[in-house]
C-alpha cells in the first residue's frame, strides 16, 4: 500500500519531529521523532512492516509492539485525513 499526504495537508520537519497542516482547517498534528520516523518510511514508500522494523532498529522493542504502535499511528493519520493511502 503507498502512503502519501492528502492533497490538503503539508508537512514541516522540526527539531523534534514533525508538523502536519490542514490547511482546510488551520489544524495540526505534531509528531515526535518517533512518530516523524514512521511517517517518513512510510512517505517514501514502504510498508507498516518496513517502517515497524525501522522502529525496532532504533528502539528495543518486540516485533508485535512495533508493528501495533505503526497500526495505531496509521489508523490515527487516516481517521484525521491527514494522509492517503
Amino acid at each position: 500500500m503507498t502512503f502519501s499526504l492528502a492533497s490538503h495537508v503539508t508537512s514541516t520537519e522540526t527539531d523534534t519531529g514533525m508538523v502536519l497542516l490542514d490547511e482546510r482547517t488551520g489544524r495540526y498534528w505534531q509528531l515526535n521523532d518517533t512518530g516523524a520516523l514512521v511517517l517518513r518510511c512510510l512517505l517514501a514508500g514502504g510498508t507498516v512492516g518496513s517502517a515497524a522494523s525501522a522502529l525496532r532498529e532504533r528502539f528495543a522493542g518486540a516485533p508485535e509492539a512495533a508493528t501495533a504502535d505503526v497500526e495505531k499511528l496509521v489508523d490515527a493519520l487516516r481517521a484525521a485525513k491527514m494522509v492517503a493511502s
